[in-house]
């Protein structure tokens, strides 16, 4: 599993031809408490750098885009129930969507986790 991240602050946790997308702890810091979550539909198909989602904060509402093609495969119910989640666990339950990738070559201009590190800091 490789985790890569945009410089809009999404992750992307990669599984063969899978891939889960959120925001980083740092993108929910930025935008305090989050109040609501707006995913895409599954089935939909996604290109790169479409808005994809929505979270919405005490302080703004912010779009999450897709990082890379695909078809959305899967979305994060638990979110729309309890969007707080975003702010306890971005990195990790608080998973926004999955995507069956539609061309891994794209990923090649993500960032790894130190490259991130340094975008951040």
């Amino acid at each position: 599993m490789t985790t890569l991240y945009t410089s809009d602050h999404e992750w992307l946790r990669i599984e063969g031809d899978v891939a889960t997308i959120g925001i980083t702890d740092y993108a929910q810091s930025q935008l305090g408490d989050v109040v609501f979550v707006e995913l895409p539909k599954v089935g939909r198909s996604l290109k790169k750098a479409e808005a994809a989602a929505v979270v919405e904060s005490v302080k703004a509402a912010s779009d999450v885009y897709a990082p890379i093609t695909g078809e959305v495969i899967e979305v994060n119910e638990a979110l729309a129930a309890e969007p707080a989640l975003v702010n306890s666990d971005a990195g990790g339950k608080a998973w926004f969507f999955k995507l069956r990738i539609a061309d891994k070559g794209e990923l090649g201009g993500l960032m790894d986790e130190a490259a991130y590190a340094a975008h951040t800091a």
